[in-house]
């Protein structure tokens, strides 16, 4: 009998010590650790005051910027030192919630409450959150619910109002993640390291990748143990990105800078880093194969003395969209800046910026913006709205009225119960690129691939080689598109080389987009001067004439007629450059005549208009224009019909002051065909009106 009780009492006493008692932070309970304790103790009277004043910032939907990761690395030693302490156990989690890393907070959220007698009622919330990352909804909403029951202090009441909205997020998370989008999200291992990769910016084709890094650069560390932020590229190499590279100087430097979007074509990037204490947007230009030295995008009437971060093109480049953060005012929000003054002289005037107000604003923060190459259509990352979790990226879109529609959550998996941001898209939208600090990724925050699927797609019609002749009607080229896909995007991407059509090599050349309705320059570019290379995004419902020009050739032409809802297009040609040498040819592919007649459609104007500026450009020129036509109808007819409206065009540039001495019309009807006569393509192309050098 006696045995049994001593054995009994043994088995209690060792079940006892199965579970670890809560130490407090004494200086009896560590005699032999005294200058430890001392200084674990003055450090952490340095920490509870920041960590109470972020906890304060959620409370109240501020930013908390750099606060908790100010004191992580206190409560990192202090765990260390005591790890059987309820409230360090408790804070620890509670910190690692606000950073990338927040799927560490639950071990320790654990830790504290099996150590705790007295459950602190914030220790529900974070444990709340806790279960919230692991998708454990019904959990998280439990844990919600105890600490509403239980708050009694001030910062927990106003923490209730948190607790709601994050209620009402375990029950879109649970509907989201029953029913998940039909897209795979990758972890691009290829580019990522062990810390932060983020901020995303895809060229329209996607073969170009520019993102922002703080992995190991050869910089001295912060006092956070991190390396600053560079920025790196990676460039498509099949169906795959090729290992990251630094942009090295002039976009990364010792100090902190962030990719925020590229331009369509590739060639420009804006970013933002730090002038005079807070962060203002600058652009770069790559200049041939080298970057340029950032210079400020906006004026400095946007660029306040606040932070304006990641901002986002848009089409006509007459618009910036990007993210206020007013700091007084607390919440980070999209705002818009427009150019006041468009001409290459005071190209810097851009207008106040101001919110874009509802619905895509909300009291929470937004973090990321990006305007799609299709004018229409923004994806932007907030904690507001049906969020399933920390920050999920919406897409909105702009109807008929210039107004945002109400915004639509990308749904699971790309969003997550983590900080899911900086959607990229690229023009066709089957691929976009995020960053993400969800659970399993290679660092902290990870880049993810998004690939839209779904059923095969019927015939597109498109627009591939417009070679314009004498009707406004484009020639339609059947191509098949790809089976993945998101939604219907209505543009056309343009893509090629400027090359010299003798040499062959790259010509660097300004390439301008006019509405053809209203004659009104829509944007302007160039082709890159060391690899002639250009990319193009036409948004649909507009006619368009592109002009590609380098002093020393001849003019090109492009006509595109995006009608809207018209599909997804992309066209890659390069365009061949004519030296101003006799017998050089070239088509007006913009310039139009009423079917059947000699009579000039206005549209054709713009384009006349750069035939007169060249001849003002170039007095010696003598040029004989030329009409033709297919081989439809009599020989007669077609070489009357051609050679009036050879006639017609002549008559136009007289009436623009330039001398009859310097120009000759013939009309050669279906006698110089380029082209089949075989086909509606055929025709098409044949029809045309061209001018040749007959004296320079």
């Amino acid at each position: 009998m006696k045995g049994l009780i001593i054995a009994v009492v043994i088995c209690a006493f060792g079940g006892f010590n199965l579970h670890a008692q809560n130490v407090e932070f004494k200086a009896a309970n560590f005699k032999d650790k005294k200058d430890a304790f001392n200084a674990i103790i003055e450090k952490m009277k340095v920490a509870e005051p920041i960590l109470e004043a972020a906890n304060e910032d959620i409370a109240n939907v501020r930013d908390p910027h750099n606060k908790f990761k100010d004191v992580l690395a206190t409560y990192i030693e202090a765990q260390a030192f005591n790890p059987n302490n309820a409230e360090v156990n408790m804070n620890l989690g509670n910190i690692y919630l606000y950073t990338n890393e927040k799927y560490k907070a639950k071990p320790y959220l654990d830790k504290a409450k099996e150590l705790s007698k007295d459950v602190d009622p914030m220790l529900y919330f974070y444990l709340g959150q806790a279960e919230q990352l692991t998708y454990s909804f019904s959990g998280a909403i439990k844990y919600y619910k105890l600490f509403e029951e239980n708050a009694k202090n001030k910062l927990a009441e106003q923490y209730r109002k948190i607790s709601g909205k994050y209620k009402k997020e375990c029950k879109f998370g649970k509907e989201f993640k029953a029913n998940p989008e039909r897209v795979w999200v990758d972890n691009m291992k290829a580019v990522n390291s062990e810390g932060d990769d983020f901020s995303p910016c895809i060229s329209a084709d996607g073969e170009l990748l520019m993102f922002t890094s703080s992995r190991e650069n050869g910089h001295p560390k912060n006092k956070y143990d991190e390396y600053d932020g560079d920025i790196y590229f990676s460039s498509l190499n099949g169906r795959k990105f090729g290992a990251a590279k630094n942009a090295g100087t002039p976009l990364s430097t010792p100090k902190d800078e962030t990719a925020s979007s590229l331009a369509y074509d590739g060639q420009r990037l804006l970013m933002f880093k730090e002038d005079n204490g807070n962060m203002d947007i600058y652009e770069s230009t790559l200049e041939g194969v080298l970057w340029g030295e950032p210079v400020k995008k906006l004026s400095k009437i946007p660029n306040t003395e606040f932070n304006e971060t990641y901002a986002t093109y848009e089409p006509q480049d007459i618009k910036v969209f990007y993210i206020f953060d007013g700091m007084s005012r607390g919440d980070k929000e999209i705002f818009v800046s427009g150019l006041m003054v468009y001409t290459k002289s005071e190209y810097n005037k851009w207008g106040k910026g101001q919110s874009i107000g509802q619905p895509v604003t909300t009291r929470y923060n937004e973090g990321s913006v990006f305007v799609h190459p299709d004018g229409n259509t923004m994806y932007f990352s907030s904690q507001g709205h049906n969020s399933m979790g920390g920050y999920d990226i919406f897409m909105t879109t702009r109807n008929d009225l210039e107004q945002w529609t109400k915004p639509i959550n990308m749904g699971y998996p790309i969003n997550t119960p983590y900080d899911d941001l900086f959607y990229a898209s690229t023009a066709n939208g089957k691929h976009a690129y995020i960053a993400s600090n969800r659970d399993g990724g290679v660092g902290k925050l990870d880049l993810y691939q998004v690939t839209f699927w779904g059923p095969d797609k019927k015939m597109a019609i498109g627009s591939e080689d417009f070679l314009l002749a004498g009707i406004a009607e484009p020639i339609q080229d059947v191509q098949i598109e790809a089976a993945v896909e998101v939604d219907k995007k209505s543009l056309t991407v343009f893509k090629g080389k400027v090359i010299d059509n003798i040499t062959r090599q790259p010509v660097g050349a300004d390439i301008v987009i006019v509405d053809n309705v209203s004659g009104k320059v829509f944007s302007e570019f160039k082709s890159n001067s060391a690899t002639g290379k250009f990319l193009l995004s036409l948004p649909a419902g507009k006619n368009y004439g592109i002009s590609v020009n380098k002093d020393g050739y001849l003019f090109h032409s492009e006509n595109f007629d995006i009608p809207k809802a018209s599909d997804f297009n992309m066209v890659n040609k390069d365009v061949e450059l004519k030296n101003i040498a006799v017998g050089s040819k070239i088509a007006l592919r913009n310039v139009f005549f009423q079917s059947g007649k000699s009579i000039i459609n206005p549209t054709s104007y713009t384009e006349l208009g750069r035939l007169v500026s060249l001849l003002n450009d170039v007095p010696s020129l003598v040029i004989e224009l030329g009409g033709h036509t297919d081989n439809v109808g009599s020989e007669a007819a077609n070489m009357k019909l051609s050679g009036d409206r050879a006639s017609v065009v002549v008559d136009y540039l007289k009436k623009e002051g330039i001398s009859a001495s310097r120009l000759q019309s013939k009309g050669y009807g279906p006698t110089q065909p380029i082209d089949s006569n075989g086909t509606n393509e055929g025709r098409q192309n044949n029809r045309r009106t061209e001018f040749m050098i007959i004296a320079n």
